[in-house]
């Protein structure tokens, strides 16, 4: 956590270790500092104090992990170690002793880096069912148990999934039919863990899928870069079924019409690029995951430009005070509050955010929201 003071006039005289006594979701270094920031706190102090109440909720996953990995520190370190991913193949990225920032000579990985039984590197053996809205459904659907972290990954095609959903739910977008378009935000983690984007395979069969990912964190080298995604992400386990689907797409691919999954990178801001991305057609969705909208002056040329295109847009961020503030700023260039309110997403990375501003509790992916 950060002293939520620190913009005084003096500087910070220690760790944030002094909580707000009424919402306890900022801290602060010192009485004078908590003291200097009374009137800025207090618009927001009450709506800090209900978001708090809702921890229970946001910490609560069917997880055998659940307990270590909703913890505040030396989380995620502790958990991919417990499994032996730690700095391993698309893990790599998932605490702060892995790659740096840069993806500029990362390419595609397709090994979960576990056995089988934890991951889903072959087709379902059921169809999906017709309500699955929890992580237990999901988990229960692909005969995963609930020891395996291969969420810790999969909230990013979940996350799609059910921002879809939502969409539709809400009359934003028709029914899927044979084709999929959409267009995804500022992608980051996700450069090294892109494989993990054809479990949209099981998710919409039949569905040829094509996600545009435009994005600053994209290097200019890797621009246009496109994956054809016509397998799943691959177990550790030579002689798996698996090895075989591979290798037997591999050879197919070249006469097949279309991938299931077609995945093209494009870097810079979308509010830069979107005119050339749309030419041949529009997305049928827009996706923003962990936004940051108010975080960023960027967002407010690419909200402008979204309003103009008609087209349904979902974001997610870590937290609820987050997302209170993006819907905000939506509001401030649509003139009119998010069509889809913000919400818990069930499918949230099922593990916290150790370095966070706010003491209330931080996913990535956590909360849903658009228009």
């Amino acid at each position: 956590m950060e002293c939520a003071g620190k913009r005084s006039r003096t500087p910070c005289g220690g760790p944030p270790t002094r909580l707000c006594h009424r919402c306890r979701a900022v801290a602060y270094c010192s009485l004078s500092h908590q003291v200097s920031h009374r009137t800025a706190h207090k618009r927001e102090c009450e709506r800090l104090e209900q978001q708090m109440k809702r921890c229970g909720v946001l910490n609560d996953f069917p997880f055998t992990f659940t307990q270590t990995a909703t913890q505040i520190q030396d989380t995620t370190c502790s958990v991919l170690a417990d499994n032996g991913i730690h700095q391993l193949g698309m893990w790599m990225c998932e605490c702060s002793c892995g790659v740096s920032s840069s993806f500029d000579n990362l390419r595609l990985t397709n090994r979960w880096n576990l056995p089988s039984e934890l991951c889903p590197c072959k087709g379902p053996s059921s169809p999906k069912p017709e309500c699955m809205s929890t992580w237990k459904d999901y988990y229960e659907w692909r005969c995963i148990p609930l020891s395996s972290p291969a969420a810790l990954l999969l909230h990013w095609p979940l996350t799609v999934y059910w921002a879809i959903q939502l969409a539709t739910i809400k009359n934003l977008l028709p029914q899927i039919s044979n084709e999929l378009r959409i267009h995804y935000l500022g992608p980051e983690k996700e450069l090294l863990q892109l494989a993990v984007f054809g479990e949209l395979q099981a998710l919409f069969p039949g569905v040829d899928v094509h996600i545009d990912l435009i994005g600053p964190a994209i290097p200019h080298l890797r621009d246009g870069e496109k994956t054809d995604l016509y397998t799943y992400a691959q177990c550790n386990e030579p002689d798996c079924e698996c090895k075989s689907t591979f290798e037997s797409h591999r050879e197919r691919k070249t006469n097949c019409r279309s991938c299931a999954i077609t995945v093209q990178l494009h870097a810079g801001f979308y509010h830069d690029c979107y005119r050339e991305l749309i030419k041949d057609s529009s997305p049928h969705i827009i996706i923003a995951p962990n936004a940051g909208i108010a975080a960023y002056t960027s967002w407010l040329p690419t909200l402008e430009v979204i309003r103009e295109m008609k087209v349904p847009v979902v974001f997610s961020d870590y937290c609820e005070e987050a997302s209170h503030l993006a819907a905000a700023c939506i509001t401030s260039v649509t003139c009119a509050p998010p069509t889809i309110q913000i919400q818990i997403n069930p499918f949230r990375q099922p593990i916290r955010v150790e370095e966070s501003v706010l003491h209330l509790p931080c996913y990535s992916n956590c909360f849903l929201f658009g228009f």
